[in-house]
């Protein structure tokens, strides 16, 4: 018969604990480090928690034919790290447990293209609340790995509001975050009061999408415009069983490419996107019906807007209804990723001519503000 014996310490019994009291004590430290580095540091006036990076390499199916990453990928990358840092603040208090539901996204510009094999770095930092909303900033910067090149990809605003766990329609209050200083409060209750108007203006301007006319002529609204049928599933939803705004977004973003594609006849991808509202949610089991059509044309870009129709299937008697909507502006690259300038958009009929005239007001609006901020005389 074997006797396993555990040897003896050295160490006299006091120390042993000592040592022991010490090696937990390192412990404790290390995993506080860790969970600072997990959650992130609000940095000047910012609070533990309010901020959260997502960090992941971009594959061939991240991609199109040539090797640009998908707009459309970015954004769902985007609304992924918007929606964990708010839903995780917002579950900061006591109460029932929330989740974060995206209500609209300010406008998106995609400042330098991301390739295959590049590592994505999304960085949500929450910089507003309301009572019941919060705004997320977000930054996506692309490294090449190979060289340690490292570019700002894309900034995006996000505004979400917590619904219940409990009861979906309920919304609940949200934690208030500390600033670093009045103004910076004062700044961003200002971007709330004018996203809740435009979100209020853009509900008001919905508008039925008439189907194109067959074997319409090539470079017309009719011949590019597209649409995408898809059935929300378990794999596309939150645990409300409500679909993930970056899901929509793709998906948008997917027909607006199409549509840009069909245009042009070449390699194209998307420089920016407007604000996109979500007007209502979308359950599991209901059939999306995602619509693109050219608004506007100019020398090297492409307005598109996208709308997303939702239709349950088993709730067929409520009808269809306008889910969320956007405007998606493409340009045209060459072999070597320089701008090709855009075949013009031949117009047909006054509701076309009215769209063309209204995408024409927000292309100079977007151009003057662009000039702004780059300090150009407009």
């Amino acid at each position: 018969m074997m006797r396993c014996f555990r040897p003896r310490s050295s160490k006299l019994p006091d120390e042993v604990d000592k040592a022991a009291a010490v090696g937990e004590k390192r412990q404790l430290v290390q995993s506080q480090q860790a969970s600072r580095v997990f959650n992130g540091d609000g940095g000047a006036g910012g609070q533990q928690g309010s901020k959260y990076e997502i960090t992941r390499i971009m594959r061939p199916d991240d991609a199109n034919i040539v090797g640009n990453v998908h707009g459309g990928i970015i954004l769902k990358m985007i609304e992924e790290a918007g929606c964990i840092v708010s839903t995780r603040h917002c579950n900061t208090q006591e109460g029932d447990r929330c989740l974060a539901v995206l209500a609209r996204v300010e406008k998106t510009e995609f400042l330098s293209p991301m390739f295959i094999g590049e590592v994505a770095h999304v960085t949500a930092d929450i910089t507003y609340t309301s009572t019941h909303s919060l705004e997320v900033q977000v930054k996506v910067v692309a490294e090449n790995i190979l060289t340690g090149a490292k570019k700002l990809s894309n900034k995006a605003a996000l505004w979400y509001v917590p619904c219940s766990l409990k009861n979906v329609d309920k919304i609940m209050e949200v934690p208030p975050i500390k600033y670093a200083s009045a103004e910076q409060e004062e700044e961003g209750r200002k971007r709330y009061d004018a996203q809740k108007l435009e979100r209020l203006e853009t509900k008001a301007r919905i508008e039925e999408v008439v189907p194109p006319q067959p074997n319409s002529e090539q470079h017309t609204v009719g011949f590019s415009q597209s649409s995408l049928i898809h059935l929300v599933g378990p794999s596309d939803c939150t645990l409300h069983d409500y679909v993930h705004g970056g899901v929509t977004m793709k998906l948008m973003d997917e027909v607006a490419g199409i549509v840009a594609a069909r245009h042009c006849n070449t390699n194209i991808v998307t420089a920016s996107v407007d604000a996109i509202n979500f007007h209502r949610k979308i359950k599991k089991g209901c059939v999306l019906t995602v619509t693109g059509r050219l608004t506007f044309v100019s020398n090297k870009s492409m307005e598109i807007e996208v709308i997303v129709d939702a239709t349950s299937l088993v709730e067929a008697e409520k009808g269809k209804y306008r889910a969320v909507s956007a405007f998606f502006t493409f340009i045209s690259l060459d072999k070597g990723n320089k701008p090709l300038p855009v075949p013009v958009l031949k117009i047909e009929g006054e509701d076309e001519q009215r769209r063309f005239e209204e995408g024409n007001a927000r292309y100079l609006q977007r151009k003057a503000k662009r000039m702004a901020a780059q300090g150009r005389p407009q």
